[in-house]
């Protein structure tokens, strides 16, 4: 499987509202990161959706290391 691009080493800070979805990009190319943008298209990536439970920040991962998808696990530290 191919690795997914780095788009950033520190995570996304992203004010989510409750019930909203939002797609995160797990191949790292898109240029509105932390979501999809298409730019994966041709490639063996897949954006993944998630629905906030809350209004809050979360963490969504920029190096697309996460084992926590798609939120940060702190995965960049060690890259």
């Amino acid at each position: 499987m191919t690795k997914p691009v780095i788009a950033s080493k520190t995570p996304y800070p992203v004010e989510v509202q409750a019930g909203q979805k939002y797609f995160w990009c797990a191949c790292g190319k898109s240029a509105k990161q932390p979501f999809c943008d298409g730019s994966h298209q041709g490639s063996d990536f897949t954006p993944l959706p998630f629905t906030a439970d809350a209004d809050k920040t979360l963490y969504f991962c920029g190096c697309k290391h996460t084992g926590k998808a798609p939120l940060c696990d702190g995965s960049h530290a060690g890259l």
